[in-house]
């Protein structure tokens, strides 16, 4: 069953007689191709995909199973939509909620001839278990991840800017064949490393500084993600401590991840480690965080998810320790959930670096 099929399926016996894919990532996702700008409308048996003269050739290429059609002044995406509902009979239409704004939804409750039905979760759904054509693409990704960090290390030295360390992140990976971010490099160090998703500055990189870099690059539409902390000249005998208990929190929450283990317990076996060593009070976000078309996706492994993960669930693999102005710690490593256990996608050492 391809992509597009899934979502076809949703329709069998279903509440809503078509779906409206507005997002970026839904619309990749049953294309299995990236047309940057459109609407597409799924039906049982015939599908439709709407977009400008920009893209319509790219569209018309690659996107063999949808009727592509463009749209300018003369047929605007609303009267593309009706049109296509008509063709399909289609009176209810499963729309993507979270990622329309309220002024898009009441426009589109205006203009469209069916009945919105929020329909996110079961839309959704498809991507929670990845495919191994899946997995490649994120392998790729993290591969490119991987030998960045290997090249920022030789870079890296008292002196530098945070910005400057960022900017060579981002240069690293473009050049070694990323196809986009998968958000803007954190770059922090010193004190500035207790703030989990700091921004990188004008500061300088000092001896006796942790510097914390949270990067990820694209590949194919799919995400990596990885986090590294790593030291300047020396560390002290709190920073090497706190270190040795992130990394052991870290290694026990893989050594907790295989399917039928809810996300909770995950974060529970990392949590408790961390906790144990008397710093529970400054891990303040959850363990994990699924990735794929986008970098922070479901199912979570944090304490409120007392889902079982299934296996194929990518997920991050991130405890932390921050000690408000004086620095903090964080590794973070991508997991794909196996039957009997995980395999961890992420090859670069997690030992404490000292540059």
């Amino acid at each position: 069953m391809n992509n597009l099929e899934k979502y076809q399926s949703l329709l069998k016996d279903s509440a809503v007689d078509a779906l409206l894919l507005t997002s970026q990532v839904s619309r990749m996702y049953a294309a299995q191709y990236d047309v940057a700008e459109g609407v597409a409308v799924i039906g049982r048996t015939e599908s439709f995909y709407f977009t400008d003269s920009r893209y319509i050739e790219v569209a018309q290429d690659n996107l063999g199973a949808f009727t592509v059609q463009e749209i300018d002044r003369e047929h605007p995406y609303f009267q593309r939509i009706n049109a296509a509902l008509e063709t399909l009979g289609a009176k209810t239409l499963g729309i993507e909620e979270q990622y329309l704004t309220y002024g898009e939804f009441l426009t589109y409750e205006k203009k469209l001839n069916a009945k919105l039905v929020p329909s996110q979760q079961a839309i959704s759904q498809f991507r929670h278990v990845k495919e191994e054509w899946e997995l490649e693409r994120m392998r790729k990704a993290q591969a490119i991840t991987d030998k960045t960090f290997e090249k920022i290390c030789g870079i890296i030295h008292a002196g530098m800017t945070e910005k400057e360390v960022a900017a060579e992140l981002i240069y690293s990976m473009y050049s070694l064949g990323a196809d986009g971010l998968s958000f803007q490099p954190i770059v922090v160090s010193g004190p500035n490393t207790s703030k989990p998703h700091g921004v990188p500055g004008d500061r300088k990189l000092a001896y006796g500084d942790f510097v914390t870099m949270d990067f990820g690059c694209i590949v194919d539409g799919y995400c990596s993600d990885m986090t590294r902390t790593v030291a300047i000249g020396f560390v002290s005998e709190e920073m090497a401590r706190v270190y040795e208990t992130v990394l052991r929190a870290q290694e026990a929450g893989i050594a907790a991840t295989r399917a039928g283990v809810s996300g909770q317990a995950v974060d529970g076996a990392a949590r408790k480690v961390i906790a144990d060593a008397g710093y529970g009070a400054y891990f303040g976000h959850s363990y994990g965080h699924s990735v794929g078309l986008e970098i922070h996706e479901a199912p979570n492994c944090n304490p409120s998810n007392d889902q079982p993960l299934a296996a194929g669930v990518v997920c991050s693999a991130e405890p932390g320790i921050y000690l408000p102005g004086k620095f903090g710690v964080r590794i973070e490593d991508v997991v794909v959930v196996r039957e009997d256990g995980c395999e961890d996608l992420t090859a670069s050492p997690k030992n404490l670096i000292v540059l």
